[in-house]
């Protein structure tokens, strides 16, 4: 059994999540937001310890909490898709700049590819490449749980947006068709913004993706 507690950072409602074996104090950090203050009270509150922050992608809203997540906890790895690893020290490429902001987060300690597989903190984790969104998105499944981090993949009756400057809507598309969609229906996604879902709803319901949309998967 898994804990996952979001926390939401403004202005983009993005999720953090907070992950652990239901009464562990070791955890994992999903896509540090742009209010870390939050996460690490959460973390104080619950007496828990981050053994590896992971990022989703790398826009801004996902990995504003890097630095000071890894100030705070330096022996916890910062752990993203290769693809996407440029974007945590570049501001034009994870969109801080067109907001005003150069922001940038401390460069990774590990990369990750299709295929790997992550054991931290007692849970292990299969990455999947789901590029659309960004051209490295990846996502986290976790089969023990039937659990998805997805990032900002598939969100319930949504898509991630596609028109940033490596945005491809048909890349999206098929990730979601190859890699989220051949889980069974019953997995959780706990997405980047907004309530989790199911696979079984989108694959039913997502206007843009799912049956109303021509999957006949």
């Amino acid at each position: 059994m898994l804990d996952i507690d979001a926390i939401i950072s403004m202005p983009f409602d993005e999720n953090t999540y907070i992950v652990r074996q239901s009464g562990a104090t070791d955890c994992l950090v999903v896509d540090p937001g742009l209010e870390p203050e939050k996460i690490l009270d959460f973390l104080s509150e619950h007496g828990l310890t981050p053994i590896a922050i992971l990022n989703t992608h790398g826009h801004s809203d996902h990995i504003a909490g890097n630095a000071a997540l890894k100030k705070s906890y330096p022996a916890a790895p910062l752990i993203i898709g290769r693809g996407d690893a440029d974007k945590l020290t570049d501001p034009q490429k994870n969109l801080s700049a067109a907001f005003g902001v150069a922001l940038i987060s401390p460069p990774a300690d590990q990369l990750v590819d299709e295929g790997a597989v992550l054991d931290l903190a007692g849970i292990q984790l299969e990455v999947r490449d789901a590029p659309g969104h960004s051209s490295g998105h990846v996502v986290f499944v976790i089969h023990d749980a039937q659990v998805v981090l997805g990032g900002d993949v598939l969100f319930a009756g949504s898509i991630g947006r596609t028109d940033f400057f490596d945005g491809d809507f048909g890349a999206l598309r098929d990730a979601i068709h190859d890699k989220l969609f051949t889980l069974p229906g019953e997995f959780i996604v706990y997405p980047g913004h907004g309530p989790e879902t199911t696979i079984a709803e989108e694959i039913a319901e997502n206007p843009f993706v799912g049956k109303p949309a021509g999957y006949k998967g």
